[in-house]
């Protein structure tokens, strides 16, 4: 790709559109401009679904998904994305007539023709867009001089950004008063009034976890068909919606168990969909007469919602002499007493939470669905440190990255059973953000952006 064309782009994008903007997160994932930097990309495509720009949000989503196409643009969109898509580019948007024309060359979203692509592309290129002449010869078809454009919306516009002489007419813009604002919001949640939470966007939103959000979505489907049936007046079989989740430790299972709780208030089974998480020391008291008490309080909080016992199996690890078993005889009869008010999801690693639930009947008949949360590949922790950043408002050099990349994967080709996956990646922030913190008092750097950046120098593995 040449020099010109991405200063085209990067021109187009500081002026604030945003089809340069996700064009340029997509190029650079893909290494056609320069080495593939996974943290700008992200960063870029960030920008773009801060300003709605629906194909950033889609595309987001897709580096989410550990089954990701090698290229984005061979990953298919929603139709309100096209949608958008297709009316940027019917506005004279160029880079959204260039996506649409590599769509139509590949056969994603729209049926594959050489000739609509060969349109899409001409009529960027003779509004002086020369990606859309890139892309042209890289997939070998001749856009000429001719006029291909048969769409009688799209009319020549005049052109209103010039790099290094070469104009260009980015038609859509939008026009943020400070694109380094949207860059520092780029992680915030998209909702922020509970009553309009999608809890299956939010669960698909997260990294990797694709079996989990498959039977998530498959315990959705449960819930819906057995309201749908009592709706209908039609019997319905007493069901357990209690859940075990299994797996090692970071893996997201309370950030799922929140979702889960959500998706039980949205189907009508939970009134308040809350959850109220503990561990064997919010439930086990040390005196005789206490863990009943305890244990009722606890439950208690969580009534109309989700109790999450994380490492629930420590309750039957004390000995002799302990009241590990009092606090689950106790939280079998709450169960049993408030079911249609209460639903428990227990957690822990994969052995110790089968023979958990298998040492007690009454546990037995009560948790039969299994959800498990498998480690996160090497590529799906990046994505989740870049994440780390854009929240808590850092920028890094491609150096350091690269020294965290080197990390993250000997991490995961030397793992053991208890490696902490992203609990892991976030320790690794802590003791980097540490050793930056010294670098910055060290040298007495004040200014915004040295306060922001760390440098291959704060890099150093525990």
């Amino acid at each position: 790709m040449r020099q010109e064309s991405v200063n085209q782009i990067w021109a187009a994008e500081q002026q604030g559109d945003m089809f340069a903007c996700v064009a340029a997160g997509a190029l650079i994932r893909e290494g056609k401009v320069g080495s593939t930097n996974l943290l700008e990309s992200y960063n870029k495509l960030a920008i773009a679904n801060r300003a709605n720009c629906l194909l950033a949000r889609d595309w987001l989503a897709t580096i989410n998904n550990s089954n990701m196409p090698k290229s984005l643009f061979d990953h298919p969109i929603k139709p309100d994305t096209f949608e958008q898509l297709n009316a940027a580019a019917n506005s004279g948007n160029v880079f959204a007539m260039v996506i649409i024309g590599i769509m139509a060359y590949k056969g994603i979203n729209i049926v594959k023709n050489n000739d609509v692509a060969k349109s899409w592309l001409s009529i960027a290129a003779q509004h002086r867009c020369l990606w859309a002449e890139d892309v042209a010869y890289e997939i070998g078809i001749s856009i000429g001089n001719e006029n291909f454009c048969s769409n009688p919306n799209v009319q020549r516009q005049d052109t209103n950004i010039s790099v290094n002489g070469v104009p260009v007419n980015t038609g859509s813009v939008f026009t943020p008063n400070d694109i380094n604002t949207l860059r520092s919001e780029a992680s915030k949640p998209i909702h922020t009034d509970e009553q309009e939470v999608d809890y299956m966007k939010e669960l698909q939103s997260l990294i990797g976890l694709e079996q989990v959000k498959k039977d998530v979505d498959s315990l959705r489907n449960f819930v819906k068909a057995q309201k749908q049936r009592e709706d209908a007046g039609l019997k319905t079989s007493r069901v357990s919606y209690h859940c075990v989740f299994t797996g090692n430790p970071g893996t997201g299972k309370t950030t799922v168990a929140r979702i889960v709780a959500g998706i039980y208030k949205e189907m009508g089974v939970l009134k308040k969909g809350h959850l109220v998480e503990c561990d064997r020391s919010d439930l086990v008291a040390e005196y005789t007469g206490q863990t009943a008490v305890k244990t009722n309080k606890k439950i208690d909080e969580a009534l109309d919602g989700v109790l999450f016992i994380d490492e629930a199996y420590t309750l039957v690890q004390g000995g002799d002499g302990d009241f590990g078993p009092e606090a689950i005889a106790t939280l079998l009869k709450r169960m049993e007493d408030d079911r249609h008010r209460l639903i428990v999801i227990v957690a822990g690693y994969t052995k110790e939470i089968k023979q958990f639930i298998n040492s007690n009947p009454g546990l037995e008949s009560r948790f039969n669905r299994y959800i498990h949360f498998a480690d996160y590949t090497a590529d799906e922790l990046k994505q989740i440190f870049v994440y780390t950043l854009n929240k808590e408002q850092y920028n890094i050099t491609p150096e350091a990255f690269k020294k965290v990349e080197i990390i993250l994967e000997d991490k995961v080709a030397n793992k053991d059973s208890r490696f902490g996956n992203a609990r892991y990646v976030r320790n690794l922030f802590e003791v980097i953000i540490q050793r930056w913190a010294d670098r910055v008092a060290t040298k007495n750097i004040s200014d915004p952006k040295g306060l922001a950046l760390i440098t291959a120098d704060d890099i150093v593995d525990f």
